[in-house]
């Protein structure tokens, strides 16, 4: 045995800990909508979104508080914190629990595939952070054409519309968060952690002070309800987001991102072999073209002369904290 042997042997534990890594992110964010779902039968819309926040903020300041990261000091990071926590967090998590009432889990997991594309258009359209080439101009389109696959059948009677749309919106603030990111909190030197804690806590402070607003409506608890909100708060809000950071760091940005292509597909399963939820061909017809969409957007189609030099650079550039796998700010993927 050599003696870089053991070396070898820990820098292989260490990548199959990030494969693990990635799909239980990629199965917990998938599984959030059946998790949503489930606790909407005893709770309310705006129940769903205060208990996720919550438990996901306790459960990252629990780490937080085991590793000792400090918090920033500059007021302006904290300012543009509570900006993100907004559009970030409370309202797309209301967005979504209230849509959710309506339309399966597995047609908002698809839906929620979008993100890239209302990142691309966010980032252009909005902060002027990046120029769409042809490509990216085509892939949009793409986008927005599967989507309109996957309403199609039921835009003639209104069905499912209003909700579609809302979780659209929900898709839009991701965008336009994703986007913001990229344009002032970037270079902020925050920890992905320290980042994550403050992005929930915040917008779990806000959901608290808006609980009479949101939260104190009546409750039918019972055990699936309970379990299904510890879940969707505890792993999805919380112990997922420190999943998908660790496999930016290790992986690079890019490959990482792949988790975008995992949830919509983990989604549409459990609400078909848990819920029973119909799947009609349009669903799945207009996914895939969303998919080839977001890879236009993202300007990965595109041949590059050294694929091993570039998957290097890209596993060892820095990303942007706390930005979710698949998203880079900009619409394309991140390098």
């Amino acid at each position: 045995m050599t003696a870089d042997a053991p070396a070898r042997d820990l820098a292989k534990g260490s990548r199959v800990s990030i494969a693990i890594q990635f799909i239980l992110c990629g199965t917990i964010w998938g599984s959030s909508f059946l998790f949503m779902k489930i606790a909407l039968t005893g709770m309310s819309p705006g129940q769903v979104a205060w208990s996720r926040l919550v438990l996901g903020a306790l459960t990252l300041g629990v780490f937080v508080a085991l590793r000792r990261d400090r918090l920033p000091r500059s007021l302006a990071v904290w300012g543009h914190m509570t900006v993100l926590a907004v559009s970030f967090c409370v309202a797309p998590f209301l967005l979504f629990s209230w849509a959710q009432q309506y339309v399966t889990s597995g047609l908002a997991s698809i839906f929620n595939a979008t993100t890239p594309i209302m990142t691309a258009i966010m980032a252009w359209a909005v902060f002027r952070v990046e120029r769409l080439g042809g490509t990216q101009i085509l892939g949009i389109l793409l986008g927005i054409a599967g989507v309109a696959v996957i309403i199609g059948p039921g835009a003639a009677e209104g069905e499912g519309l209003v909700p579609s749309f809302a979780i659209l919106g929900a898709t839009a603030c991701y965008g336009f968060s994703l986007a913001y990111m990229r344009r002032f909190v970037s270079a902020s030197g925050m920890t992905a952690l320290t980042f994550s804690f403050l992005n929930i806590g915040i917008a779990a402070a806000i959901m608290i002070v808006l609980t009479p607003a949101v939260a104190l409506s009546p409750l039918q608890p019972d055990v699936p309800v309970l379990i299904s909100v510890l879940l969707l708060g505890c792993l999805g809000t919380g112990i997922a987001y420190i999943w998908s950071q660790n496999t930016v760091r290790a992986w690079g940005p890019t490959r990482a991102s792949t988790v975008t292509y995992i949830t919509p597909v983990v989604g549409v399963a459990l609400g078909i072999l848990i819920l029973g939820e119909p799947l009609h061909w349009n669903e799945p017809a207009g996914a895939v073209i969303v998919f080839l969409g977001i890879l236009l957007a993202q300007d990965r189609l595109r041949r590059r002369p050294n694929t091993r030099k570039g998957a290097t650079a890209a596993a060892a550039a820095p990303s942007p904290p706390g930005v979710t796998p698949g998203e880079r700010p900009g619409g394309r993927a991140r390098s």
